[in-house]
């Protein structure tokens, strides 16, 4: 039977969260101002965003961030959405834009990402970002992904000419996920197998997969019929599910099946607790990165 280890995001996010927290005091004592992330999130009963925003409220303050959440009101069309991350561009003392998505169609969160700088888009899920990154000239590089390969290094594994899958392929998190899995460098050097909603056979892709990473959002999506036995899993799926025994009625799930692969695949992020803050952490290092860029341009 395998010994199943749970690849805790804890110990990696503290140190991140510290080696910022150095960044941000050096940064000051240099003469820079305050860094400042601005979140922007819809306010919708049941939604997640609230909660990510106060994540990010803690986080930025553990680490002298300043943080100013702004909730996007229901009547905003795009073209006030789009003129409102304008004015963030133009704002000298905000380092960093967050805008939590997904967005209703209608208010086109691509284009209104679009008019941040690559320094300011700190999750960098804008074009410029991401077509950067395809070429092996990232600025931002989106958090998520990088929490998801620092977690693998952390825990000693190596991506370099490893057989990678990512499951899903959206274009803020599976996409660019496997673009810097597979680039050149320290984050990547990977052979990458991108699974999506129409491959068919799951279970032939991933049969000689040693990495799977799933970002797909349905629970339960990866048990033992489809892994293969020994294989690491670094869960980034995140769903509410129903669960009475909570307070709440309802409780995280990621896309991994942790009861059916508990035993069967060596290592495992456990969701809640797992990837999720190795992001929030990444994120404040982003801002730190866009702010550290920005502020010599701004001295000239």
């Amino acid at each position: 039977m395998v010994v199943t280890r749970p690849l805790l995001g804890a110990p990696l996010a503290a140190e991140i969260m510290a080696a910022v927290h150095e960044r941000v005091e050096a940064g000051r004592t240099a003469g820079r101002p305050t860094p400042c992330l601005v979140s922007l999130y819809r306010q919708i009963p049941g939604s997640p965003f609230v909660f990510y925003a106060r994540q990010q409220e803690k986080a930025a303050r553990q680490v002298g961030i300043e943080f100013r959440g702004e909730i996007i009101p229901p009547e905003m069309d795009r073209v006030a959405l789009a003129a409102r991350l304008r004015e963030l561009e133009r704002a000298r003392d905000v380092h960093a834009v967050l805008m939590e998505h997904p967005l209703p169609s209608e208010l086109d969160f691509d284009g209104a990402v679009a008019e941040l700088g690559v320094e300011k888009d700190t999750d960098g899920v804008g074009r410029a970002n991401l077509g950067r990154l395809a070429i092996q000239r990232p600025v931002q590089i989106p958090a998520v992904a990088l929490a998801a390969v620092k977690t693998l290094r952390h825990y000693g594994y190596e991506i370099g000419g490893s057989r990678v899958a990512v499951v899903g392929r959206s274009p803020t998190v599976g996409l660019p996920l496997a673009v810097l899995l597979a680039s050149k460098g320290e984050w990547g050097n990977a052979t990458v197998t991108l699974v999506h909603s129409r491959s068919s056979n799951l279970r032939g892709l991933l049969a000689e997969q040693s990495i799977i990473v799933p970002c797909v959002g349905k629970p339960g999506l990866l048990d033992r019929s489809v892994v293969p036995e020994g294989a690491v899993i670094i869960d980034i799926g995140l769903s509410s599910v129903p669960d009475p025994s909570r307070p709440a009625g309802h409780r995280a799930a990621g896309d991994a099946d942790m009861a059916s692969l508990e035993g069967w695949a060596s290592a495992l992020t456990p969701v809640p607790g797992g990837v999720g803050p190795v992001t929030v952490a990444q994120l404040m290092a982003n801002v730190v990165h866009g702010w550290e860029l920005l502020e010599p341009a701004k001295r000239g």
